[in-house]
């Protein structure tokens, strides 16, 4: 009696959390363009990770601007595919993409190597304004569009 009361505490003390369905502090991503920066990182094999995200959620999604540290330096980035369920529209990636900019929203590379989602060209168009950041050169390196 008292070995299976032992076994039952000891099976009450494992805990599993829930995974993460979105993009939060510390979180790995992928550098999908041609930024001399970001092909460092993926080399050394230490991809960059969020440091801060543009919004008042605290958690990002497609579209959302988000700060990177990235081989010891701070760069600002676009989440450009996510791992996350999304809405019906927006296909699911097998990573967590970001594609590196400067702080005027001009991309730091000349070319994104893989598939982005077609409603990111309405997600950024509605985020591109006159005195601010102009994401339409992002759309323009874009090879692909899902």
């Amino acid at each position: 009696m008292a070995l299976n009361l032992a076994a039952m505490n000891f099976s009450r003390a494992i805990h599993t959390s829930a995974a993460s369905n979105q993009i939060i502090k510390l979180t790995r991503l992928r550098c999908v363009d041609n930024s001399e920066i970001g092909k460092k990182a993926m080399r050394s094999g230490k991809p960059p990770r969020t440091i801060h995200i543009y919004n008042k959620k605290g958690v990002g999604f497609i579209g959302d601007k988000v700060m990177v540290a990235v081989c010891g330096e701070k760069k600002k980035g676009i989440l450009v595919g996510l791992k996350a369920n999304q809405d019906k529209k927006i296909p699911k990636f097998d990573s967590n993409n970001v594609v590196l900019i400067d702080d005027g929203g001009n991309p730091l590379g000349t070319r994104i190597h893989v598939p982005i989602p077609h409603v990111l060209r309405t997600i950024l168009k509605e985020k591109t304004f006159s005195k601010g950041a102009d994401y339409t050169k992002l759309l323009a390196i874009a090879t692909k569009f899902v």
